[in-house]
């Protein structure tokens, strides 16, 4: 997936607590799309909603891995969020990138 414009977050205390239990808080995911994470679709559950994945690097430096999806809200597109972790070592020389 290209480059993804969106206004926003959308948080609330379910999904900013399931990424802070991974070790996540809001700021960090939110960074993770400050930069140009890797985009795409999850295949999981897609008969729910639309899904993505994201990987790329938080403000701490660290590599992530943020589900997400999209919600529409008073004219906005806002990313929601699913799930957030940083990734473990095996994971991160899968994915490089600098």
């Amino acid at each position: 997936m290209n480059a993804m414009r969106f206004d926003g977050f959308d948080w609330d205390e379910g999904n900013s607590a399931k990424c802070q239990a991974h070790g996540m808080s809001q700021a960090e995911v939110e960074s993770v799309f400050a930069g140009a994470p890797l985009v795409g679709p999850d295949p999981f559950d897609p008969a729910i909603e639309a899904r993505w994945r994201a990987i790329g690097k938080a403000a701490s430096g660290r590599t992530a891995f943020v589900v997400f999806t999209v919600r529409h809200s008073g004219g906005e597109q806002l990313l929601r969020p699913v799930s957030a972790r940083y990734m473990h070592g095996k994971e991160v020389r899968r994915y490089d990138p600098s």
